[in-house]
């Protein structure tokens, strides 16, 4: 058995363009669907994909721990970058569905079959009008109560928003008070039964993420994710031990050795690998091992396309500290045109029950994707008062 093409397919997604990784091999209709999606990246990974694929056409499909290697090291340096990571991460990830298929059972079962029997997944409520927390009131903070509400009604028991504005390195009490704000009229809207998460996005700087934190440690949060860049390693440690709230952490990071150095300091209590970005499958079970060893969970980091959303769900059930999955439902409404997926989903607590297909156990409509090809994402510029450069 041999890999004869390694394709990608670019399918317009509004915030984002899915890259879909399609790795055909000689034998007649196997072939394994990936995802490698990088917002405002898209062409730099297409045309890595077709680089790295180079060193693999005409190799074995089911040596998928040799080919990650060569992948990763047959280039002087290395599988660093996120563009590099992001390609290998597409590709190891269709070879895994091409593995699954060939064994003819879901992926999670060539890991040692599923841990449990279904997955709990949560939605994400967006930022409202807290981008320019100068211009947002009090009021305005409060919308975020009828947003949780949206999302109960749809069947969530947990959700993630972005109830913390962009800030300078120090600022004074008035975004402080707008988080405050908007996460009590979340608590107030739901209740206590609802898991809350509140997103950062990795602006705040390690004082105002501790500040943020503070604040909003009486609302007993699920996690406090991202409170000040991945770099700063210490700033996570020092706002992971001041917070009763676990911080999650992870999606910017790709490196074994990296997420080594996060969990040694415990600087996070729930790791946020994103299986598109850190290597793939082969990659994130590496990484789900060393957090394992540490006694720190899992949930990974997915508001891609749907085949990065099929990988999670897989690499899900067979990892005993995997607690949850972000999943987007309502980005564009062509997703479902796009994708046939295996597993189903409850409506009441959107459970998600075990995929029964090969491999992943999703196909896609390549019909579909050409409807909607690459639009160029829009920039995402923040400016602080002054005119100097933020974070988005």
């Amino acid at each position: 058995m041999k890999i004869t093409a390694v394709e990608t397919l670019v399918c317009h997604a509004r915030m984002r363009n899915w890259v879909f990784v399609k790795v055909v091999t000689d034998q007649p209709g196997l072939i394994g669907w990936g995802e490698a999606t990088l917002e405002w990246h898209t062409r730099g990974v297409v045309g890595a994909v077709q680089d790295i694929a180079e060193l693999i056409v005409g190799e074995d499909p089911r040596r998928i721990e040799h080919l990650w290697q060569m992948m990763f090291r047959q280039h002087f340096w290395h599988g660093n970058g996120i563009v590099r990571s992001t390609a290998i991460s597409g590709i190891d990830i269709a070879l895994w569905d091409i593995a699954g298929k060939v064994a003819n059972m879901p992926c999670s079962q060539l890991w040692g079959g599923p841990v449990r029997d279904w997955i709990r997944t949560y939605c994400h409520l967006g930022g409202g009008k807290m981008e320019d927390f100068y211009e947002t009131s009090v009021e305005d903070a409060k919308q975020f109560g009828e947003l949780a509400q949206k999302a109960v009604e749809d069947g969530y028991t947990a959700f993630k928003s972005m109830a913390v504005p962009p800030t300078m390195p120090i600022e004074g009490l008035r975004p402080v008070r707008l988080a405050e704000a908007a996460v009590a009229s979340m608590r107030d809207a739901v209740g206590d039964d609802i898991d809350i998460m509140v997103d950062c996005h990795a602006r705040p700087s390690p004082a105002m993420g501790l500040r943020f934190g503070k604040a909003l440690d009486p609302y007993g949060l699920y996690f406090f994710e991202e409170p000040c860049w991945p770099e700063s390693v210490d700033g996570l440690a020092t706002i992971n031990a001041a917070l009763t709230t676990p911080v999650a952490t992870g999606e910017r990071v790709t490196d074994l050795a990296d997420f080594q150095e996060l969990f040694a300091r415990r600087a996070c209590g729930i790791c946020q690998l994103d299986i598109t970005h850190c290597g793939g499958l082969t990659a994130a079970r590496r990484i789900a091992a060393l957090a394992d060893a540490h006694r720190i969970a899992l949930a990974p980091h997915n508001p891609q396309g749907p085949v990065s959303t099929a990988a999670s769900l897989e690499f899900g059930f067979s990892q005993p500290g995997y607690i949850i999955c972000e999943t987007v439902h309502n980005d564009v409404p062509w997703r479902n045109d796009v994708v046939d997926e295996g597993f189903t989903i409850e409506p009441e607590g959107r459970l998600v029950k075990p995929n029964t297909r090969p491999g992943l156990g999703i196909s896609i409509n390549e019909d579909a994707v050409a409807r909607h090809p690459f639009e160029q994402e829009l920039p995402q510029r923040v400016f602080y008062r002054d005119g100097s450069v933020g974070d988005w």
